[in-house]
């Protein structure tokens, strides 16, 4: 993709401002930037067609279902605006030619190559990880996603019922290969019983459903209508309207009219201590995992981030243990941390860590930082260059703060399904939610940064994916067929997803902790580790 300069260099930390009112507009356009197709010399449905995610969308044995929004060529944008950044930064993104690491040529490459790892197919009502199944109720449709071990043995509680006994068919999907099972592979710790509970669900109202799930803490989601989910009681008390604005930067829209308070304007310096921006580079503490928070650091890494991966050292980020190609490609050249967040000197090497970060980037519900002691808005006092981004599935303000989500049904709540011949709603591509959610997130640290950090990103799964569905109100009513070229001809192939090559390999756990740890405990300056995607040959940080 090449990105034409349409605006004065002085106005650039605007561009993200401006972009997400352009997604608002429906436009979709990079924020004044003029985002020429390149490669990519077709229209939207091809490269929604192109990009893998088609493929991943629609029944098993049917053909893929496309899309009626340009759904991709807004992604694009999004990443031309962090291809933007980074350069004003100091720090361009690496060539897309040439070795590893390898920069995605389009945002809608990002879709699918989770699915490419773990060899993932398009499983209409189910997700194509198969850990999730949209259900219909008494009065609507319900997204449920039973991904971790516990979930499963929730939905007694969930339903009142010990009647929930699985199938033959169920208890198959447990003994099925890793690519078709499970948040990232992982088996559950018991069959998931689908059909008893569709036949338990479909005389239930759905409101009364979700809300029970929320008291359990099951990721469960009404699927919605783009409009409807954008004029609900979270979306209302977060400052939200149809579309959605892609994050929430100091409790408001970044498009909002604070007079300076939300958008990215132009006028803080960049740098410091620690130096964000220019040769330096900047240190991210990345405190997430599975896809969207690591995805945003990797991006973040690729912009000239050197990235610290911390985790808890009883409790390491899941996706190690799915597809290591696809870990790999996430983690390679990061730093590995993990501290006893149990004990008192875990928590305060946390903070440490925290106090000489340019980016802290975090995927907790607010509980779960509330009950480590550490409050974001605190943490930006004493460090007043920092942003901190916050990866939550409904975000961390509002009735629903606390909401559990995935990649799939924080889409399906957003209303970014597919629509099938027989007017049902299939899942969209594998976890859309999350690949959105990265990028996005990642375009909002780099215009922090390059207006002098500051801030908090507040950043909703569930908003991220509904910013990209401009133009679209309802449920689309129909497929919409096969994706034609302009003047029309044969349609375009349906690509199948496809994995970038890593660097190396992402560092064992806690691999770096003398370097880092034991460095800030005596009050040396903590490094962090090199770039995303090692801009060094390869391999782990050392």
């Amino acid at each position: 993709m090449t990105v034409a300069a349409t605006r004065a260099r002085a106005a650039l930390p605007d561009v993200l401002s401006d972009w997400a009112a352009d997604l608002r507009a429906g436009r979709g356009e990079a924020g004044g930037w003029e985002v020429e197709a390149g490669g990519w010399g077709y229209g939207v449905e091809p490269a929604w067609a192109a990009s893998g995610a088609m493929a991943l969308t629609g029944h098993p044995d049917a053909a893929p279902l496309g899309l009626t929004v340009p759904f991709v060529a807004r992604l694009d944008a999004a990443l031309a605006v962090i291809r933007a950044l980074a350069a004003e930064l100091g720090h361009p993104f690496p060539a897309p030619a040439g070795a590893p690491p390898h920069p995605p040529a389009s945002g809608g490459q990002l879709l699918g190559e989770r699915a490419a790892a773990l060899g993932l197919t398009r499983g209409g009502v189910f997700s194509a990880g198969r850990a999730a199944r949209l259900i219909r109720a008494a009065d609507g449709w319900l997204a449920v996603n039973l991904a971790r071990p516990d979930d499963v043995d929730l939905l007694p509680a969930w339903l009142e019922s010990d009647d929930l006994e699985p199938t033959d068919a169920d208890r198959a999907d447990s003994a099925r290969p890793p690519s078709e099972r499970g948040q990232d592979g992982a088996p559950p710790s018991r069959a998931r019983p689908w059909s008893a509970l569709a036949a338990a669900v479909a005389g239930r109202p759905v409101t009364v459903l979700a809300e029970r799930a929320e008291l359990l803490g099951l990721p469960v989601a009404l699927v919605v209508d783009p409009a409807t989910a954008a004029a609900d009681a979270q979306a209302l008390a977060r400052g939200q309207r149809f579309p959605f604005a892609p994050f929430l930067v100091d409790g408001r829209p970044p498009d909002a009219p604070t007079g300076g308070g939300a958008r990215l304007k132009a006028g803080r310096q960049t740098g410091g201590r620690g130096g964000a921006g220019g040769d330096g580079g900047f240190t991210v503490v990345d405190l997430s995992s599975l896809w969207a928070g690591p995805l945003c650091a990797h991006l973040l890494g690729l912009a000239g981030g050197r990235i610290v991966k911390v985790e808890g050292a009883g409790r390491l980020d899941g996706a190690r243990q799915g597809p290591a190609a696809f870990y790999d490609l996430l983690h390679a050249g990061h730093a590995s941390v993990t501290v006893d967040l149990r004990r008192a000197e875990g928590r305060a090497a946390l903070v440490r860590l925290i106090e000489r970060a340019d980016v802290v980037l975090e995927a907790s519900r607010p509980r779960a930082l509330d009950q480590l002691g550490i409050d974001p808005a605190a943490m930006i006092s004493r460090n007043p260059r920092l942003t901190w981004v916050s990866i939550t599935g409904y975000g961390r303000t509002g009735p629903w703060r606390q909401r559990p989500a995935f990649g799939d049904d924080a889409a399906a709540a957003a209303g970014a399904v597919a629509v099938d011949a027989a007017g049902g709603p299939v899942f969209l591509a594998d976890a859309v939610a999350d690949p959105v959610t990265g990028v996005l997130a990642a375009a909002a640290a780099l215009a922090s940064l390059a207006t002098g950090g500051g801030r908090h990103v507040d950043v909703a799964l569930r908003e991220a994916v509904g910013s990209l569905l401009a133009g679209r109100p309802t449920l689309p009513d129909h497929d919409p067929g096969p994706p034609a070229p302009p003047g029309g001809g044969a349609p375009f192939a349906v690509a199948a997803p496809r994995l970038r090559a890593s660097t190396g390999h992402a560092a064992p756990p806690g691999h770096d902790n003398s370097r880092l740890l034991d460095a800030q405990a005596s009050g040396a300056h903590a490094s962090g580790g090199r770039a995303s995607g090692g801009r060094a040959s390869g391999g782990h940080a050392c």
